[in-house]
């Protein structure tokens, strides 16, 4: 192995006020479990939003919607008061479901609500089943989609059950998301802009796996059977229905998934005449957006395809220019970077907007004019996240936020103005209207957040950039004790995920970092370490796909990077070392264990992957391919395999309902090592999915600080 080489690039330590020696507080576990609900997170401003179709904004203050222009004006407020008269029985101010220059729609015990805040008055209730889920409202049609059970259904003002789809065979899942959730689907119902049509996705599960889940609150437990397409095995195949709300006509469009390949990204042209979709093929290294008539559902033309040789992952829907019904954007790393792409429906046309050597992260909109497009883009720093204007015509870029951190923005509908919400490492939180001509805040910020964690004592946060074993920067993130002293010997907990979609060093308040870690670092006088080795995000196509058919081997290189740089700090004791790490992190938490044997005291593993073929079709074989193909990759990261290598203390905590990393990863994991006779500490939650939320999760963690504790000597 080369030699390894670090950088200390940065060092920035949060505000003195939490460092001061008269701090009053210690914090308690609960309390940085909690901290949410102790007050303990940096104040916001509840139900901030841009007022739809407009450069007026609306947000929560006490028992009332204000509704202001960007000088901080008031324009118009909803009051609880006023709403009790108008809906009886109303007891809290309820959430904005929509809400443009008239009208404000919620949900009610009644129904779908329509107010409106200028008459005061209410103009319409849509009622519903109330075992509705999924719901999707319309406005432009004064209509919305729900599903229940498998079947997609709309109610409108006249009738609350208008079936789209009644199918009895359950298999058969209209109106849902598809894929698991992956390429970015997060629903499954899509209204055209006039509201004319609605496209769903409809997904067959005949061929999917059922995999049983008990219930063992019930007496005796029930056995529930639910669908998961393992690697390798049949997975479902995808249909995407067209309906018109008009005519009642349903058509599907005329795709062939049979050999099960995913339908993704699903938009609609500005004119209604066109449904579009990014389809990858199963493999997951061919995507070809194509075009599909929907009066007919034929298949118009494919406007251009993308392969690579590991993969091509789609997560983002065309974007429309304003006022043209052929022109659109398109996010791809073809290039290595996100990076965004100008196209056009029915020509052979295909420009590069921008070239980035960084990540785009979201695209924000464009101005009235279709002049200027707006976007979010980590910049040359990868922790953090900066607002751009992007010149559509000569592609001059113009950064618009300022402070170095994070900016997560939306825009109005001029394009005049951002609503900014930032924060950085010593800055709890800041919102303020940016002028996106002026890039300034003309009237001052709408908040600046306290800190909430004044009257405690908490230690510092540091920023560091390490070099792997290939050259590669990484970024890391260094937590150490209030009354830290560079003389003495401290004990560490590493902090793991280490795989694609994931970036746990960000320059964002706390530095990214969870309160629980302070704690202990503050309360228990440990040290707390996290690097995002290569496979993580935000760093572009060549470092995340890195772990491609063997995940986490470069992981663990990085991994050990880390460790090597800790080891040369004075101030580390290299024989108490701990890892901690969930999901993907528990998955590198048993690899580092076992593979780098006695490197670690403790480890702490939390809903594992151990053996990727029990992993889902979608998320799995991107990475690993299928079992039958990488048999090598599969067996070399079962971490199964390395069972007798383990030295020190395991623990493995699993949720017994865990339908995202099945429980009988871990299961199969400790009957190996009973067979093998190794000794291995297990904790289930009982009736807890892939993670443990809620009051349940202050016992989590006491469970996992009080284990690092009892055997990192």
């Amino acid at each position: 192995m080369k030699k390894l080489f670090w950088l200390f690039v940065a060092l920035i330590s949060i505000s003195p006020a939490i460092l001061g020696q008269a701090q009053k507080n210690h914090l308690t576990l609960k309390d940085a479990v909690l901290g949410y609900y102790k007050g303990l997170y940096p104040e916001r401003i509840s139900s901030l939003q841009w007022v739809t179709g407009t450069d007026t904004y609306v947000y929560k203050e006490k028992n009332a919607y204000l509704i202001k222009n960007v000088k901080n004006q008031l324009l118009n407020q909803i009051d609880l008061a006023v709403l009790k008269e108008v809906f009886p029985g109303t007891k809290h101010l309820p959430r904005i479901h929509y809400i443009n220059k008239n009208d404000l729609v919620f949900q009610s015990k009644e129904g779908f609500t329509t107010y409106n805040y200028i008459t005061k008055s209410k103009k319409q209730v849509i009622k519903f089943d109330k075992k509705a889920e999924n719901y999707d409202f319309c406005y432009k049609n004064s209509t919305f989609a729900y599903t229940l059970d498998n079947n997609l259904y709309l109610a409108s003002s006249s009738n609350p059950k208008i079936a789209i789809t009644e199918i009895a065979d359950k298999n058969i899942v209209s109106g849902q998301a598809i894929h698991r959730f992956e390429f970015g689907i997060s629903k499954g119902t899509f209204w055209s802009p006039n509201g004319t049509y609605l496209a769903f996705y409809q997904k067959d599960e005949t061929n999917v796996t059922d995999y049983p889940i008990v219930d063992v609150t019930t007496f005796p437990a029930e056995l529930n059977k639910g669908k998961y397409p393992m690697a390798g095995q049949a997975s479902e195949q995808a249909k995407v229905g067209v309906y018109n709300v008009k005519s009642k006509k349903l058509i599907y469009l005329n795709i062939d998934t049979t050999d099960e390949h995913y339908l993704t990204n699903l938009s609609w042209s500005p004119d209604e005449k066109y449904v579009l979709l990014a389809e990858v093929n199963r493999a997951q290294n061919h995507m070809w957006f194509n075009v599909y008539d929907t009066q007919t559902g034929k298949k118009v033309r494919n406007v251009f395809q993308e392969e690579n040789d590991k993969w091509v992952e789609p997560e983002t829907p065309a974007l429309f220019f304003p006022n043209s019904n052929t022109r659109f954007l398109w996010l791809s790393e073809k290039d290595g970077y996100m990076n965004i792409y100008e196209h056009d429906l029915f020509a052979r046309y295909r420009r590069t907007l921008t070239d980035f050597n960084f990540v785009v992260t979201k695209i924000l909109g464009f101005d009235t004019s279709g002049e200027n497009l707006y976007i979010e883009a980590t910049g040359k720093d990868p922790k953090g996240l900066q607002v751009y204007k992007i010149n559509i015509a000569d592609k001059k870029v113009t950064q618009i936020t300022k402070d170095a951190g994070t900016h997560r923005a939306t825009l109005s509908k001029s394009g005049n103005y951002l609503i900014d919400d930032y924060s950085s490492l010593d800055t709890p939180r800041k919102i303020e209207i940016i002028n996106t001509k002026s890039k300034s805040n003309d009237w001052g910020p709408l908040l600046v957040a306290e800190n909430p964690l004044k009257e405690y004592a908490i230690g510092s946060t540091e920023f560091l950039q390490l070099k792997a074993n290939d050259g590669t920067v990484l970024e890391a993130r260094l937590i150490k004790p209030t009354n830290f002293n560079p003389n003495k010997k401290y004990p560490v907990l590493v902090y793991v995920y280490g795989g694609p979609h994931a970036q746990l060093v960000t320059n964002s308040w706390m530095g990214g970092a969870s309160l629980w870690m302070h704690y202990l670092a503050t309360e228990k006088d440990y040290l707390v370490f996290t690097v995002d080795g290569r496979g993580s995000a935000h760093r572009g196509f060549a470092f995340e796909s890195s772990i491609h058919r063997n995940q986490g081997v470069v992981a663990m290189e990085d991994q050990m990077s880390g460790v090597a740089f800790l080891k040369s700090l004075p101030y580390v004791d290299a024989n108490r070392l701990a890892i901690y790490g969930w999901s993907y992190g528990g998955f590198m938490t048993i690899s580092m264990m076992l593979h780098h044997a006695g490197v670690f005291t403790t480890g702490v593993a939390g809903g594992p992957v151990t053996d990727w073929k029990y992993y889902e079709v979608m998320y799995g074989e991107r990475y690993m391919d299928t079992p039958q193909e990488n048999p090598e990759g599969y067996k070399n990261t079962k971490v199964h395999n390395y069972i007798k290598n383990l030295e020190g203390e395991l623990l493995i905590i699993h949720g017994s309902i865990d339908d995202t990393v099945v429980p009988q990863h871990s299961m199969t994991l400790l009957k190996e090592a009973v067979e093998n006779g190794i000794q291995i500490d297990f904790f289930t939650y009982p009736m807890h999915p892939h993670n443990v939320r809620g009051k349940d999760r202050v016992h989590l963690m006491g469970k996992v600080i009080k284990y690092v504790l009892k055997n990192n000597k």
